[in-house]
C-alpha cells in the first residue's frame, strides 16, 4: 500500500459514523507513592498523590473511534448515580455524543486502579452484572430504532463487557436491523453471550474467550490449531471473518477463503488494559472502509501493541498510529 493510499484511508474514516453498543465505565485511578509495607498487613501502603477518572468500556472504543476523527454514538446504559453524573460529564467534554445513553437504576460500572511507584497493585470493582430489565431492553431498542432509522451508520461494534446490557434478544434484534439495512457488524465479545453473535461481519474474541466460547484448547503458536478454531467458530457463528487477539503471540485472522497471523511487534509493554478496545476499534474502521484482510488483521495489530505502551487505559491518537502504519508498509 502507497503512503498516498494509506494517506486517503485515514480521511475515510475521519468521514465515518459508527455506533457502539455496549457496556460503558468509568475507570478510575489512585496514583500513590510505595515507600513502606502496612504493620497492620503485609500489603503495601500507598500515598496518594492523584486521583483520576477516565471513560472505560464501550466507551473506551468510542474514545479510541473519535480519536481517529470517526463520529461516534453510544448505545448503553449508565446510573443514576454519581459515578454517571461524572461518567457524562467526561464524555461531553471528549465531544463524545450522549444522544444513545439510557439512564437505568442499576449502579455505574467503576473499576478502581491503584498503582503506586507506576505499578498496578490492585483493582476494585464496582458493578451490577445482572442482565436487563424488560423495561431497560425497551427502552434501549427504542433509542436503538430511532438512532438507525434518523442516522446513517458505517458500522455498528458490540463491545460486550458481561455487565447486563445486552442480552440475546438485543443482540439479535439489532445485527437483524443492521443487515437489512447493509451496515457491517463488528463485534468483541465475553463469554455471557459469545453464542448468540450469529451472521455478523467481524468476530474478535481474545485466546481467553475463544477457549471458553468454544470449549477448546487452542495453541496461540499453532496455525492449524488456530484454523481449527475459526472453523469451529465460523461453523457455530456464520460470520465472516475472524480476528482473534493471542497476546504476546500477535493477531490471527481469517474468512473462508484465506487465512494470516501476525507476531507481535516488539514494545514496551507498559499496561495492557484497553488493548482490546483500541484493537476493535480500528478493525471496525477498516471494516467499513472496505479493507482487505491483511489490513484488518495488520492495522489492528500494530495499534492494539501501541496501546499497551500507556499506563492504563489510553487511546491511540491518529497521528501516532498514523506514522506507525506508514513505517509498516514503506
Amino acid at each position: 500500500m502507497t503512503s498516498s493510499e494509506i494517506h486517503s484511508l485515514f480521511e475515510r474514516f475521519a468521514g465515518m459514523r459508527i455506533l457502539v453498543a455496549g457496556d460503558v465505565m468509568l475507570d478510575s485511578y489512585v496514583w500513590g507513592k510505595v515507600d513502606r509495607i502496612s504493620p497492620e498487613a503485609p500489603v503495601p501502603v500507598v500515598h496518594v498523590k492523584k486521583l483520576e477518572k477516565r471513560l472505560g468500556g464501550a466507551a473506551n472504543v468510542a474514545l479510541n473511534l473519535k480519536a481517529l476523527e470517526a463520529e461516534t454514538v453510544l448505545l448503553s446504559l449508565y446510573g443514576d448515580d454519581r459515578s454517571g453524573i461524572q461518567l457524562h460529564e467526561l464524555l461531553q467534554n471528549e465531544g463524545l455524543r450522549v444522544d444513545g445513553l439510557v439512564q437505568s437504576k442499576r449502579p455505574t460500572t467503576v473499576k478502581t486502579r491503584i498503582l503506586g511507584n507506576q505499578s498496578h497493585l490492585l483493582r476494585v470493582d464496582e458493578e451490577d452484572d445482572s442482565p436487563t430489565t424488560p423495561e431497560e431492553e425497551k427502552m434501549l431498542m427504542a433509542r436503538f430504532d430511532a438512532l438507525v432509522a434518523q442516522e446513517r451508520f458505517d458500522a455498528l461494534v458490540f463491545e460486550d463487557y458481561d455487565k447486563g446490557m445486552l442480552s440475546e434478544a438485543s443482540i439479535a434484534h439489532m445485527v437483524s436491523v443492521c443487515k437489512a439495512k447493509g451496515i457491517p457488524v463488528a463485534v468483541d465479545p465475553k463469554k455471557r453471550n459469545f453464542r448468540f453473535y450469529r451472521q455478523v461481519d467481524l468476530f474478535k474474541p481474545n485466546l481467553k474467550e475463544i477457549r471458553e466460547g468454544l470449549k477448546l484448547e487452542v495453541d496461540p503458536r499453532s496455525i492449524d490449531s488456530l484454523r481449527e478454531a475459526h472453523r469451529q467458530l465460523q461453523a457455530l457463528l456464520g460470520h465472516s471473518v475472524s480476528l482473534i487477539t493471542l497476546s504476546e503471540a500477535g493477531i490471527f485472522a481469517a474468512n473462508t477463503n484465506s487465512h494470516l497471523h501476525f507476531n507481535a511487534h516488539h514494545r514496551t509493554i507498559t499496561d495492557v488494559s484497553g488493548a482490546g478496545d483500541t484493537v476493535i476499534a480500528v478493525a471496525t474502521l477498516c471494516l467499513a472502509a472496505g479493507c482487505d484482510l491483511e489490513t484488518i488483521a495488520a492495522w489492528s495489530n500494530l495499534a492494539g501493541g501501541l496501546a499497551c505502551e500507556y499506563v492504563g487505559v489510553m487511546p491511540v491518537q491518529r497521528e501516532r498510529l498514523l506514522q506507525e502504519v506508514l513505517k509498516l508498509h514503506s
